[in-house]
């Protein structure tokens, strides 16, 4: 069953705020999805101070309920909602109903009845307006603003009906017909409206096109009277035409402004989204969103992020894209901070709670999850308007949203980690569990044989258990060793003791602590001519060498050549170790330093081996910030090796 989808309308009204909460009770009641939407028209630009308050605390109020904040742009109320929620398949519509109502069959439907026409598969649920507010908002026809012209309109009004008279003059003179001279003055009316605001001086444009129509251009002239029977008709017809021109042409206007501001919101919300895609770090996203609403208001932004449960010192974003700096600690205003930081809630200049500071402060949140505070500074206590704080919590919701997306990120690869830890914990255990049974049973066996039969065996057969005994002694303690070392390296428990070592050194001390099985083989060390000193962990470097040699003895066959080599490469030192042993399959290469991997060779005996030696030698060499490859040998067998930096060398000393 799909979700529901619960759409609210906003409006200026004084009793909106009790059907947005209406509206929350239902989201909460259906566990629906709840969208507060606002159709602005050009009429709104008349909106005065108090109904421009009203509105932005209807709009916080659906913020709060955690509904979604959206603001469209037309001049058809009710078709502007039902095409919204065609696109967002909204299945509950909430509205309110004021105290309206149609008087006469030819009077204009109302809002709710047109909403029912259009959205005939929604439910609607109307909730009465019991203070009958006598100015809201229907599905009017588009009002433009009624601002009183400037004195730079006026003349520009008057030089255009001045030329246009010039022209209807030039062209009674050339004997042209009264329907010309007309659509000249027409022409005026609607150069005037297209470049002045308002409505004022297309309407006065209009009637003084008639008079100066009538005065200059008509028997008799210089004369407001007219002979023919039928100029008053034309007049009329003249006005009616000039008049219905100039209204449309400010229509036209009005809507044009609003597509630019509506595109211009577009633009800055696409911005915004496509450059949070690529935010790596919560750093970049408090600055982008400091970005945009330097664009959107052209002031600084102060923004304090959050840490966990903690909120941090604040950064001003200055707006004229200089480098961020902290904020003093004489700012007075941390005490607004802390109250939006724990209530959630905006507060500062404009609001009623501590409405005497000088910035209004926002709390950058999804849900009941706050990642920060914005504040931003208020120029003389003036509210923003209801397109600036619309898009202004468009850009909240994409900084919160990409915040979520990052936390969400981070969670779900700590997870992963923690998953793979506890993988690599289980199989640790299982390997150990099973791996060390057979030397454990091996030492209590010999052991057993010794304490109840030593003196009936002879001195070959003793010496065998006894030298069996040590191996798998020999054995356990390697693991236990690379079980520990590998441990710390990883927690990052350990740290390097680095000091200046000879390689050559380092390489002869290894030997004498290699497997014993390593005089059944053949191993030469060429260190060169060169006196090679490194910058090392004598210990773990030795451990890495044990390792590597042990793995050749244990995986080549009795005989084998295994060659020790060290050469300097750059500025690191090359160590290598190498055999003409049967090698490793192609296959399994890339699999060589994963954790547990024993590779099943048939020569060595892969149920004596953890897998965890090759992982221990490439952590250490990481640890020294070196790497370490695996090659083939020539003709047959394959070569380890592993770099560590070389030391400086004064040559003076």
């Amino acid at each position: 069953m799909p979700k529901e989808h619960i759409l609210v309308c906003l409006s200026s009204s004084p009793s909106n705020e009790r059907i947005v909460r209406m509206a929350g009770k239902m989201a909460q009641a259906f566990c629906a999805s709840l969208t507060a939407l606002y159709v602005q028209t050009p009429g709104d630009a008349d909106m005065n101070a108090e109904d421009t308050v009203r509105l932005q605390a209807n709009m916080r109020l659906g913020q709060q309920l955690g509904a979604e904040i959206v603001t469209t742009h037309g001049e058809d109320v009710a078709t502007q909602i039902a095409e919204y929620v065609r696109l967002s398949d909204v299945t509950k519509i909430v509205i309110g109903r004021s105290g309206i109502q149609r008087r006469h069959f030819w009077s204009e439907s109302t809002l709710t009845e047109q909403l029912i026409t259009l959205a005939p598969e929604v439910d609607i649920y109307i909730i009465p307006d019991v203070e009958a507010y006598k100015n809201c908002r229907r599905n009017q026809p588009l009002t433009i603003r009624p601002a009183f012209p400037t004195a730079r309109e006026l003349l520009l009004t008057i030089g255009i009906l001045a030329v246009t008279t010039v022209i209807g003059w030039i062209f009674l003179r050339l004997s042209f017909a009264n329907a010309n001279i007309i659509m000249v003055y027409l022409l005026g009316v609607l150069l005037t409206s297209t470049f002045t605001s308002g409505y004022i001086c297309g309407v006065l444009s209009a009637f003084l096109s008639v008079l100066l129509f009538n005065y200059f251009l008509t028997e008799p002239r210089l004369s407001l009277a007219a002979y023919g029977s039928k100029y008053p008709i034309t007049f009329a017809v003249m006005f009616a035409a000039a008049l219905l021109t100039s209204t449309l042409a400010a229509k036209l206007k009005a809507h044009a402004q609003l597509s630019a501001r509506d595109g211009y919101r577009t633009k800055l919300l696409f911005d915004m989204n496509r450059q949070l895609q690529k935010a790596e770090t919560p750093e970049e996203v408090y600055r982008m969103t400091a970005t945009q609403i330097q664009k959107l208001m052209q002031r600084d932004v102060l923004i304090y992020p959050a840490q966990g449960n903690a909120l941090l010192d604040g950064n001003i974003y200055p707006a004229d894209g200089s480098s961020p700096y902290s904020i003093p600690d004489t700012d007075r205003e941390q005490n607004v901070v802390q109250w939006v930081w724990q209530n959630r809630k905006r507060a500062g200049a404009t609001t009623q709670n501590f409405p005497k500071a000088k910035r209004l402060y926002l709390a950058i949140r999804t849900g009941q999850q706050i990642y920060g505070v914005v504040g931003i500074p208020m120029e003389k206590q003036t509210q923003p308007d209801a397109f600036t704080s619309s898009v202004l919590f468009s850009i909240l919701g994409e900084c919160s949203l990409a915040l979520d997306n990052l936390r969400n990120a981070r969670e779900k690869e700590e997870a992963a980690v923690l998953a793979k830890n506890e993988q690599l914990r289980a199989n640790l255990l299982r390997s150990i569990s099973h791996d060390l049974r057979t030397p454990l049973t091996s030492i209590s066996g010999n052991a057993d044989t010794l304490l109840h039969s030593y003196d009936v065996l002879d001195e070959q057969t003793r010496k065998q258990i006894f030298t069996d005994i040590y191996d798998d002694a020999q054995w356990l303690t390697g693991l236990v060793e690379n079980l520990l070392s590998i441990t710390k390296i990883v927690d990052g428990s350990v740290k390097l003791h680095l000091s200046d070592q000879v390689v050559d050194d380092i390489i002869s001390e290894a030997l004498r602590h290699i497997d014993r099985r390593a005089a059944e083989h053949h191993i030469a060390v060429d260190c060169g001519d060169v006196l090679l000193l490194a910058r090392m962990d004598a210990g773990l470097i030795m451990q890495v060498l044990i390792n590597l040699v042990n793995n050749a003895v244990k995986y080549t066959p009795v005989g084998s050549n295994i060659r020790i080599t060290a050469i300097p490469r750059e500025n690191m030192a090359e160590i290598c170790v190498s055999d003409n042993g049967p090698g490793i399959p192609n296959e399994l290469k890339e699999h060589v330093f994963e954790m547990f991997f024993t590779g099943g060779n048939p020569i060595g005996d892969s149920r004596r081996s953890l897998g965890l030696g090759l992982t221990l030698c490439q952590t250490i060499v990481h640890a020294h910030h070196g790497e370490m490859t695996l090659k083939d040998n020539s003709p047959h067998g394959c070569i380890f090796s592993f770099t560590i930096p070389l030391s400086e060398v004064n040559l003076n000393e």
